[in-house]
C-alpha cells in the first residue's frame, strides 16, 4: 500500500476523530496538530516496518449550515 487515506471530522463533543478507508484504523484527538500524531502512530502499530504506507492523506470533512 503507497497511500492511507483517513476521513477526518469535528467530533461532537469537541475535538477531531480520524477513520482510515479501507483499513481498520480509527483515532481521535483534542486539536488537529494532536490528531496527526495520533494517525501517525496508530498507522504505525497497524502495519508492520516493511508494509508501511509512503503517504498519509487527511481528508477534512466539514458540514457548514448556510441561510438559503
Amino acid at each position: 500500500m503507497s497511500e492511507i487515506v483517513f476521513v477526518v471530522e469535528i467530533a461532537p463533543e469537541g475535538g477531531y476523530t480520524a477513520r482510515a478507508l479501507g483499513v481498520s484504523i480509527f483515532t481521535e484527538a483534542d486539536t488537529e496538530v494532536e490528531l496527526r500524531v495520533a494517525v501517525q502512530d496508530a498507522v504505525r502499530c497497524h502495519f508492520d516496518e516493511g508494509t508501511l504506507p509512503k503517504v498519509i492523506r487527511l481528508h477534512f470533512v466539514r458540514d457548514e449550515l448556510m441561510a438559503a
